[in-house]
């Protein structure tokens, strides 16, 4: 028996039109999840839909399905269409805005002065009802036209959306109102209608409501249009990133420079960038030393220093002089595309929380209407005044608004996704908010996460009364030009960045021993790099720290056989990394450091920084096997890595955590990225996870608590309708609000807090089986350093 291999699956999004409510979410999501093979999330608030499908799906079927279920989609435009196309869209944009807003203003001139003459009795002149009616009918059919058109849609369809119950409660009151007028005896001359909060009818007459007829239409719109431009602003930095890309780039060929547009770039040409200009896409440098800004690409606030080989960000600012820079990718490989990407994925997902409110949603459509018409029956039947009754109906379908709930969570995950990637911070979706902000334990890597993962020179100790530090260092990396080894590099680098000016002498006779060292003669004068192999001289074993000894790889410098001085080389600890993990702790989240290095330079670094727990010479198997240890304890374990030995690692905890700087594996396998590369922001994006699933808990708490409250006030009769209209346009607008506070979010330091009992410090008993870190002890001046 054989079985046929699993589909494969592929993304599609589709832009979706017509949607107004979580109700609406629901039933393009539903209608899309009958295909085959088929699941969608959609999002309210960007208007976008992800589907995933079987390949076998083709992307008009789901286009055709959307359709179907009353609602307008398309598919995304191809990457260059989309660049040309740009201006044309924004205008078409502004020219739906400029509809909307035009709309809103002939609906509030007209629906005033109905206000107005309703509630404010003194000013009910004769037969001030007919002009009101004759102000009133143009706001009830032609502004009102978007919500009927999309209620018959519905019906058409046998759903029903938030601008059913709109349609509905305009058309009702209006209809009223006209019985009211022309057989209710409320057009005669002469009749006054005191107006009250509270619906009331005890002078025999049928009142008009052409108050609520109106004012449905004028709060709904303008709510909707304030809350679009709300909308707007939580999409903001996402918009940032994407203007940030280059349209044009001038490119150099033959001496010979030629603008083009960014969509010809290809890779391995040399383009200009001159001071002021943007990057045009990611490159090495090629000639030209400048200082580029990256802090709207990866939040580094501090102009970051370039020369020839250092590689360049596309989107960054160039601060400095003239650059001439190779492309080493174009199009969706840049870094920038990437970020852009990743936020717009992560702004697709979905928070359990907010999966809940739109199944609720789903149905609650439904229930209002059978709640309205149960109410109208329960009046009428219980002998209250048909107007009454009707009252009640129509505040109850008005006052119901499922469009809060759709909006709890995307305006939120708008608003913080994009101010996380202003601060430098990617993360992969709600799940992975809800992750970051649970996590107890983080697993961090040493090499490139703690440390900067470059061989440097850490210190320089010369012997007292010799040749003197800089003359040494002058020999030594004079000789060590001729050196491929990577301290041989360092110290190289490290004097000419010390010795400014003063270019290094040749070397003559040059000789290398595997183990040992390098040999040579500079200006006359033998000189000698040998890793540390035997007793130190007493002035320089007097002189090296006890710390520095264990985490640095020493090497002697002799001149003529003479020992002038000792050089310490190793990784350092990257500035910030002490903060980032004393913050760590200060958020309740235990660090571990886990390392493939050895033994003395990772106690050493994990001394420097606080970290008690550390385990070295880990596998790639090893940290991924610590990983799951940790988790069968209860822990919550977040792992930060920048290489592939941390992929497997990344991918096993219940948060991987990737470098910016890191490769593209382990990039791939984590959940959030740290794009600018320093490791203190990850303090920022556990407060800011933090404070993102507070404020979704806070928006869906106030939507479903709002119904709760005024659901049941309309019912028994003690909202009026226009009210109701006004109290379901600010409840969207709250939650909007809310959302919005996110962007203005700083990043600051954790304030203590005193751990609870169920969080002691004591390690736990599993914890405890592992031999507890000690502190390293000074080597022995014989102690071998193998290069």
């Amino acid at each position: 028996m054989t079985t046929e291999p699993a589909p494969s699956l592929v993304t599609t999004d589709l832009t979706v039109g017509g949607m107004t409510c979580a109700a609406c979410v629901r039933r393009v999501e539903k209608r899309l999840g009958k295909l085959e093979g088929v699941s969608a999330t959609v999002n309210l608030a960007t208007g976008r839909a992800r589907v995933s499908h079987p390949s076998h799906v083709r992307p008009d079927e789901l286009v055709t399905s959307v359709e179907q279920a009353g609602y307008t989609a398309a598919l995304p435009e191809p990457p260059k269409a989309r660049g040309r196309d740009t201006g044309g869209r924004r205008e078409g944009g502004l020219e739906a805005s400029r509809r909307e807003r035009e709309r809103l203003v002939v609906t509030a001139v007209l629906a005033v002065p109905v206000l107005v003459l309703s509630m404010v009795p003194g000013l009910q002149f004769r037969d001030w009802q007919w002009l009101c009616f004759l102000l009133a009918a143009p706001v009830a059919v032609w502004s009102a036209w978007p919500f009927h058109v999309r209620a018959l849609r519905g019906l058409r369809h046998s759903t029903a959306t938030m601008d059913t119950l709109v349609s509905l409660g305009v058309v009702a009151s209006f209809s009223w109102s006209v019985y009211a007028l022309f057989l209710g005896g409320a057009g005669e001359p002469g009749m006054r209608m005191p107006f009250s909060l509270l619906p009331s009818a005890d002078d025999g007459t049928a009142h008009v409501y052409l108050e609520a007829a109106v004012g449905v239409p004028l709060f709904v719109l303008a709510g909707r249009f304030l809350e679009t431009r709300a909308r707007r602003g939580t999409g903001a930095a996402l918009r940032s990133l994407v203007q940030l890309a280059a349209k044009s780039v001038s490119v150099r060929e033959g001496g010979v420079e030629r603008l083009v547009p960014i969509e010809q770039l290809e890779l391995g040409q040399v383009f200009v960038v001159r001071p002021g200009e943007r990057v045009a896409t990611d490159g090495a440098v090629a000639e030209g030393s400048s200082a580029v800004d990256l802090s709207l690409v990866t939040g580094e606030s501090e102009p970051v220093e370039v020369g020839p080989g250092a590689a360049v960000v596309g989107g960054a600012v160039n601060v400095g002089g003239l650059l001439l820079v190779r492309a080493t990718a174009v199009g969706a490989d840049t870094q920038l595309a990437r970020i852009t990407r990743l936020v717009t994925e992560a702004q697709a997902g979905k928070a359990r929380a907010q999966r809940l409110a739109d199944a609720v949603a789903g149905v609650f459509v439904p229930v209002v209407l059978a709640l309205a018409v149960t109410v109208l029956g329960f009046w009428l039947g219980a002998g209250a005044d048909p107007q009454a009754a009707i009252t009640a109906c129509v505040a109850v379908l008005v006052v119901a608004c499922p469009c809060a709930l759709g909006l709890a969570t995307p305006t939120a995950l708008m608003a913080a996704t994009g101010r996380g990637a202003q601060l430098g911070v990617l993360v992969s979706g709600p799940q992975a908010l809800e992750a970051l902000r649970h996590i107890d334990t983080v697993v961090l890597d040493k090499t490139g996460t703690l440390t900067s993962g470059h061989m440097t020179v850490a210190r320089v100790t010369a012997v007292p009364g010799g040749l003197g530090r800089e003359a040494v260092l002058r020999l030594a990396g004079a000789l060590e030009q001729g050196s491929e080894h990577p301290l041989g590099r360092a110290i190289v680098s490290y004097a000419r960045r010390s010795l400014p000016g003063q270019p290094l002498p040749d070397v003559s006779e040059f000789s290398a021993e595997a183990g040992r060292g390098v040999r040579g003669r500079v200006e006359g004068r033998l000189v000698e790099v040998l890793a540390v192999g035997g007793e130190l001289p007493t002035a320089l074993a007097d002189a090296l720290p006890v710390a520095e000894a264990a985490a640095h790889t020493p090497v002697l410098v002799r001149v003529e056989g003479v020992a002038e001085a000792l050089i310490e080389i190793g990784d350092v600890v990257r500035p910030g990394s002490y903060r980032a993990v004393d913050r760590l702790r200060r958020l309740g989240v235990h660090p571990v450091l886990a390392t493939g290095d050895r033994e003395a330079p990772a106690r050493a670094v994990a001394a420097a920084l606080g970290i008690e727990e550390v385990h070295a010479r880990l596998t790639p198997e090893g940290k991924a096997d610590l990983v799951q240890e940790l988790r069968e304890e209860g822990l919550r374990v977040a792992v930060v890595g920048d290489g592939v030995n941390d992929a497997a690692a990344l991918a096993g905890a219940d948060l991987g955590i990737a470098m910016g700087s890191g490769t593209d594996a382990a990039i791939g396998a984590a959940d959030v990225t740290l794009v600018r590369g320093d490791i203190d922001a990850l303090g920022d994006a556990v407060r800011l996870a933090r404070r993102t699933l507070g404020t979704i808990r806070a928006n869906l708490l106030w939507a479903f608590g709002y119904n709760v409250v005024t659901v049941p006030l309309a019912m028994v009769g003690l909202l009026n309708p226009m009210v109701a209209a006004a109290a379901m346009s600010v409840s969207s607008l709250l939650v909007v609000g809310n959302s919005l506070r996110l962007r203005a979010w700083q990043p600051s330091p954790a304030r203590s807090r005193r751990p609870s009992p169920a969080r002691s410090h004591r390690p736990s008993p599993a914890r405890s089986r592992r031999p507890s870190p000690t502190r390293s002890r000074r080597p022995s001046p014989t102690r071998s350093h193998e290069r």
